[in-house]
Parts: structure tokens; sequence; C-alpha cells
């Protein structure tokens, strides 16, 4: 019997066990840039030499999938994945809105004055945060408050 019950332990509860903590073990959250180039070009592989795919603008946010020398493999807010020279890259805090026509407010608060609307896909600098909402800059120097769910 003791035989019988270490071999099903063996063969069959075991390997469950490892599944399970692999699954369950939580994945490294991945590494959050953002372009701080004018325009930034994204291409089909790790190389000058690869097509370009589409181009981003400056504070646009990336999470860094893969690293190969100078290039790094990155995936959008969209799930777009395609590959960026490092030094186009920097260490800056962005957001990209998910919403068509998104307000962007004198104030955090949804009383506050409409400064300017703005489309799906418009990427900002992050300059602080208050509650939900998230005072932002865009690359050619307008600021105001955006509220933090029309934003990734």
């Amino acid at each position: 019997m003791k035989n019988n019950f270490a071999q099903h332990l063996l063969k069959y509860i075991l390997p469950a066990v490892v599944l399970m903590l692999v699954v369950a073990t939580p994945v490294v959250a991945a590494e959050r840039l953002a372009v701080k180039a004018a325009i930034a070009n994204l291409r089909s592989g790790p190389g000058s030499k690869y097509e370009v795919l589409w181009q981003v603008e400056k504070f646009h946010p990336l999470l860094i999938i893969e690293k190969k020398k100078n290039w790094y493999k990155i995936k959008d807010f969209e799930g777009d994945m395609a590959w960026i020279h490092r030094s186009l890259l920097g260490k800056i805090n962005g957001v990209i809105t998910t919403k068509t026509k998104c307000n962007v407010r004198s104030k955090p608060d949804k009383k506050g004055k409409i400064l300017f609307t703005v489309e799906r896909g418009v990427p900002f600098k992050v300059l602080k945060r208050n509650g939900n909402w998230v005072r932002i800059e865009h690359a050619d120097g307008e600021i105001g408050w955006i509220y933090n769910r029309l934003v990734w």
C-alpha cells in the first residue's frame, strides 16, 4: 500500500504541485520606459535594417519585453510589439490616452475648466498625481489634469 501511494505521489501529485507553483509564481513586472526623442521608429526586428512598422511621439510609454544588445522589444498600450533602439528611450513616467475625446482640465476635478480635448493614443509626461487625477504635459508644452481611467 505504501509503495503504491509513493508511486501515485511521484507520478501524479508531485508534478501537479510543481506546475501549480510555477503558474502561481508572480511574474516580474516588465520595465516601463517612454520615448525621449521627438519621433521614434518602431521596427520589425532588432536593427536599423529592419522595416519601420510605425512611429511614436515623445513621452509614448512602452513595456520592455526583451533586450538584444542595444535594441529593446516592446509592447505598447494596444498590445502591439516591435523593436526600438534603447537610445530613444528614457526613464520618463509617461501615459497615453486610451479613450476618444479625453478632456484635459485646469484642476483635478470634473468641474475644472476643459483646457483641451485629445483623441485616443496621445502620449503625455506625468508631472504629478492627485487621487484619481494625473497632471500631464504634452511634448508641445500643454499642461493639465486628466482622469486616471483615461490613460495607460
